[in-house]
């Protein structure tokens, strides 16, 4: 696969370079025309330019990249630009303009959204950030993937980003709605153990091959749903890592025969307030 990064460095951002440029630049070499994979990474001042120059750019040369297939918006380190400083934009145009994408990941939720989310062939989203607005849930439960075959989304926690609640996350699991859906992550979460019991016995883990639960604030509760599923054991796989559950809990899960990652144990502590999800500022 013919990929290519963009990123400006702290010295090309302070000297007024711009990534459009280079957006520009690569959309006029003899490369752009056979080019499937592009990588966003610091675009300068994440913390206070968003992305929404970055998506018109490439919407408005959209011809230039025939081939394209995997975009990625913001693949910058935490030296570079916290995930939860990274400011984002609509990036639903870029569907509208690529529609023989097939793999759209995003970091950062800041000002985050997608609307419309409809792509006819995109089979992956993935959105990393340590918080995740109840508006984008709500613009993906309602929109329209039907080739979609993994949803992974980082949750979060409340004070980066994260203002719904179970209630928000529920629509995203009703059968049917993603037809296609093998691997579906739900994760990095500070409601864990909820979306956990919820999913133990929801009808769509009759399509999963894959269910992803790890990086967030998983407890005996939640597990001991999903140990007891019988919809659970007809999974290939279940990642639970980064968790905290018990020595007792993990010992169930070795016992269990299912494929499961339970690595990363956290320290087990009563007291949710000192629980928190791997990923947040």
């Amino acid at each position: 696969m013919i990929e290519k990064k963009l990123s400006l460095d702290y010295e090309q951002y302070e000297n007024g370079e711009k990534i459009v440029d280079l957006i520009e630049q690569l959309a006029g070499g003899e490369e752009s025309a056979k080019l499937e994979s592009l990588i966003i990474g610091d675009w300068g001042g994440a913390y206070e330019n968003d992305s929404s120059e970055i998506v018109e750019a490439l919407v408005r040369l959209n011809g230039k990249f025939p081939q394209l297939r995997k975009l990625f918006i913001g693949d910058m380190s935490y030296e570079e630009c916290e995930v939860s400083w990274i400011n984002q934009s609509n990036v639903a145009p870029l569907l509208i303009a690529y529609p023989e994408l097939t793999s759209l990941t995003i970091k950062g939720s800041t000002e985050l959204a997608l609307e419309p989310a409809i792509h006819e062939k995109l089979e992956e989203l993935i959105i990393i950030c340590g918080g995740l607005g109840k508006q984008v849930l709500a613009s993906i439960s309602n929109g329209r993937f039907p080739q979609l075959k993994k949803l992974e989304l980082y949750l979060g926690v409340e004070e980066y980003g994260f203002d719904g609640g179970l209630e928000d996350v529920l629509p995203l699991i009703e059968q049917e709605k993603f037809p296609q859906l093998t691997y579906l992550g739900l994760k990095d979460s500070e409601i864990q153990d909820e979306i956990a019991i919820a999913l133990a016995e929801a009808p769509i883990l009759d399509q999963l091959e894959t269910l992803d639960l790890s990086m967030g604030t998983l407890t005996d509760k939640g597990a001991e749903a999903l140990l007891n599923s019988s919809k659970a054991r007809g999974l290939k796989f279940l990642d639970l890592h980064y968790h905290y559950m018990s020595d007792e809990m993990i010992a169930k899960w070795k016992q269990s025969g299912l494929n499961v990652d339970i690595s990363d144990q956290q320290k087990y502590d009563d007291d949710e307030d000192y629980r928190y999800p791997s990923l947040t500022e």
